[in-house]
């Protein structure tokens, strides 16, 4: 099974004596298959080397495997390597340093003889030591491993976590330096996506059993459903066992490579608990020709057999034709050499170092002389130097280097505790996950069914709280952790479109969120439009007024020759019933959507329809006041407002309106503008005046000649008549500054298109008021009192009455 001895000596450190892992009892002790395996590998490592001529030529690597299980005992080993003292396992004894110590596999007590040996400059390659504290090169200068730190695995099993939407998890450790990093470094990673722990406790399998009570209680309290258990199979067996017992099933677990791919698990009885575990682990391997190795224990209790008579005498001899072919066993097994592969890298990382040492590869760069080094002279600072430098490709393809903290590259097989066929729990691979790769990259899943730890088909739920769905955004709860919240529906105006959202985004201006608030939608554009009630019954009153003052045009034309509409001017009349028209269509113009063209039109349409309504009933006022003063012994003014003058002084007032309209179009007209002030929910499409003092020059050139005209008209509201014209004028007046006066406080204070509809409503309800006020008495007469419609009833008091015609 090859020479212990050699020229240069790797050491070795295991524990094949221990209460660990797939037990035979023999003489009372504990052996651990696992860990002869790693044993047997460094040796089938060291005859493999031996035999490749192109490494290490001219040189045979032996080595020394010591048995110690223990931190004390290890520690001892370790300076017995050191000093050269006998106590191997191998045949000869050898008193030589040795240049590289191989283990071991526990964090725990590799921190132990790595601070001592770190000491002497030797090498310690762990295959199975995972604490991430051990990458301190100041505190553990000349460690590497073959496996990676728990650092990278904390952070895969928090980067896991979060793929499967778990953001309340509970965390257990084991209470050394290995499960306490383990834990640090995971929950750090988790507050980094967000994952919030629940609770965080740590055990060892020494505790009295009052702390693991304690621990199960608090499980059982817990509203988390998640358990990231970074511990060893000893701890996670004694758990499972009390969880069983006290029948606290549906947890997922979440596990550490020291125990997720341990076979012996399916030993304990609450084995079942853990079925649908996931974890990570290193990946499979193979080692080609690794042939097992076997111990006389190993063989006796395989085939109940005993090699040598003397020492059990209670089975028969082997008879030497004992066969491992049909045997099944961790031990027998080589398909899944997930750590034991960690070894053989390990074995050849120091190969590869001495092989370059030899040969002076990079010599220059490490070493100030220029002559190669003697291989008897080799020391072992001069082999740690060069494993910080080693670089090779196993025959499987498998890349092995040491970064500057003597760590490899982190890759893991993400693996998914199950039932095998023969009814024992195993690991089935369903991803990996390759630190190397970017972020988003580095876990991948594969295609594989996945188990799950309550029974269920589907990821199962393990949060705090539920997830906010779009249209809500999340707030904290007062005095607990982030991931602990409440889902508030977001304002008005604001969306959130994603789930799980911190804070809600406001719109842009011109939208509006919709029901849900998941999206923003374009604002509705509101304005006084033809299909609306409001608009429809402002349009019906246009009209009717329209129709109302055609009937009494048509009834004033019919009657054109009768005294009563000659002596009211009928020139006046049919100019101010056309303009009386103008004001009702121009109320129609303020109605649909707001355009360039409607904005300037209505304004000005509005101002100068109005002066042409108020000089005509102006004119007709100074006509009825002009014609009672030329009754007057002589008088003759009659002949200053004739017709003519009549006539001039409508347009006159009208050019003035004109004048200022087009002033207006021309330095700042009306424009359609959008108001986003006004209301949240909508845009309102109105009308800017352009410029304030253009909108007051037009309203207020309407007031003075209304007010004009009502003082001219209140004076001849007396005169002697029995139809007397200036009375009705005064009433028409009356309401006209009444309606307007009352409107500059409406149009300021209503809102959106009722400022529109106010403005509307002014229009009609003066423009009734002088069509029904100036009109309604007298077609009244026309059509009902025919008798009063004669010249004498007329001139009954004022003979000159007719003169104005």
């Amino acid at each position: 099974n090859g020479d212990p001895d050699g020229d240069l000596v790797i050491g070795g450190i295991f524990s094949f004596r221990t209460g660990q892992d797939y037990i035979f009892c023999i003489n009372d002790y504990s052996f651990n298959f696992r860990e002869f395996i790693f044993a047997q590998t460094m040796i089938f490592a060291i005859n493999e080397i031996n035999k490749n001529p192109k490494m290490l030529p001219n040189v045979k690597l032996g080595y020394k495997i010591y048995d110690n299980c223990g931190t004390m005992d290890i520690l001892r080993a370790a300076l017995a390597l050191v000093s050269g003292q006998n106590r191997e396992l191998s045949e000869e004894s050898c008193t030589e340093t040795v240049q590289a110590i191989l283990g071991h596999s526990g964090s725990s007590p590799t921190i132990a003889l790595a601070q001592v040996v770190g000491r002497f400059q030797i090498p310690v390659i762990s295959h199975f030591a995972t604490c991430a504290c051990l990458s301190n090169r100041n505190e553990y200068p000349t460690f590497f491993r073959t496996i990676p730190s728990d650092y990278y695995q904390s952070r895969a099993l928090a980067k896991l976590v979060k793929h499967f939407g778990w953001s309340w998890v509970g965390a257990l450790a084991v209470n050394n330096e290995y499960g306490f990093s383990g834990m640090a470094a995971f929950i750090k990673a988790a507050q980094e996506y967000g994952v919030c722990i629940e609770y965080s406790e740590a055990f060892s399998s020494s505790d009295p059993p009052s702390r693991l009570q304690r621990i199960t209680e608090i499980i059982k309290q817990s509203t988390s459903k998640v358990i990231m258990a970074f511990m060893s199979h000893r701890e996670i067996k004694l758990l499972a066992t009390e969880l069983y017992q006290h029948n606290i099933t549906g947890l997922q677990w979440i596990g550490s490579d020291a125990w997720i791919t341990d076979l012996s698990l399916t030993d304990i009885k609450g084995h079942k608990i853990l079925v649908g575990s996931l974890g990570f682990t290193v990946p499979t391997a193979k080692i080609p020709g690794l042939e097992d190795r076997f111990v006389q224990e190993f063989w006796e209790e395989v085939f109940d057999c005993s090699l040598n008579e003397t020492v059990n005498t209670q089975r028969q001899p082997c008879s030497g034709y004992e066969s491992l072919q049909n045997v099944e066993s961790q031990f027998t097994d080589v398909s899944e050499l997930r750590f034991t592969k960690n070894v053989y890298k390990s074995v050849y990382a120091v190969a590869h170092a001495l092989d370059n040492l030899i040969k002076c590869d990079n010599g220059q760069q490490l070493f100030s002389s220029g002559s190669c080094i003697d291989p008897k002279q080799i020391q072992p600072w001069q082999v740690f130097r060069y494993l910080n430098t080693v670089n090779f490709t196993t025959e499987e393809g498998e890349r092995v280097y040491f970064n500057k903290n003597g760590d490899i590259p982190a890759r893991y097989e993400l693996v998914n505790l199950q039932y095998s066929i023969q009814g024992i729990m195993e690991g089935r691979t369903i991803g990996i996950y390759d630190a190397s790769f970017p972020d988003r990259q580095q876990l991948i899943m594969n295609n594989n069914t996945v188990v799950w730890g309550n029974g269920l088909v589907e990821v199962p739920l393990s949060v705090c709280s539920e997830r906010c769905l779009p249209g809500t955004h999340k707030v904290l709860q007062k005095g607990k952790p982030v991931c602990c919240y409440d889902c508030i529906p977001c304002p008005e105006g604001e969306i959130s479109n994603v789930t799980d959202s911190v804070a809600c985004v406001k719109c842009p201006p011109a939208y509006w969120s919709n029901k849900q608030r998941d999206a923003c939608i374009p604002k509705e554009i509101e304005f006084l439009a033809y299909d609306e009630i409001l608009g429809l019954v402002l349009v019906v009153f246009s009209l009717l007024g329209v129709f109302l003052t055609m009937v009494t045009t048509l009834v004033f034309y019919c009657h054109r020759e009768t005294p009563l509409v000659r002596a009211n001017n009928s020139e006046l009349s049919f100019l101010l019933l056309f303009s009386l028209t103008l004001c009702f269509l121009c109320a129609l113009t303020f109605i649909g959507r707001p355009s360039e063209w409607s904005c300037k039109l209505r304004h000005t349409a509005f101002g100068i329809t109005f002066v042409l309504c108020i000089s005509c009933v102006l004119g007709k006022t100074i006509v009825v006041l002009m014609a009672f003063k030329a009754t007057l012994p002589g008088s003759n003014v009659m002949k200053w407002f004739g017709p003519l003058q009549q006539r001039f002084s409508v347009l006159a007032f009208a050019l003035i309106q004109m004048l200022i309209c087009t002033l207006w179009l021309t330095i700042s007209p009306p424009f359609p503008f959008m108001n986003f002030l006004l209301y949240k929910d909508r845009i309102i499409l109105e009308c800017d005046t352009g410029t304030a003092l253009g909108f007051c020059a037009v309203l207020g050139y309407i007031g003075l000649l209304a007010i004009l005209c009502f003082a001219i008209a209140f004076l001849a509201r007396k005169l002697p008549d029995n139809f007397n014209e200036a009375k009705f004028i005064t009433f028409s007046m009356l309401i006209f500054c009444a309606v307007w006066i009352t409107f500059i406080p409406a149009y300021v204070s209503s809102p959106g298109k009722f400022t529109v509809a106010v403005e509307i409503f002014a229009i009609l309800a003066s423009s009734f008021g002088l069509l029904f006020c100036i009109f309604l008495p007298k077609c009244y007469v026309i059509l009902f009192r025919p008798e009063q419609n004669t010249k004498k009833h007329i001139m009954g008091k004022t003979s000159n009455y007719d003169m104005q015609y």
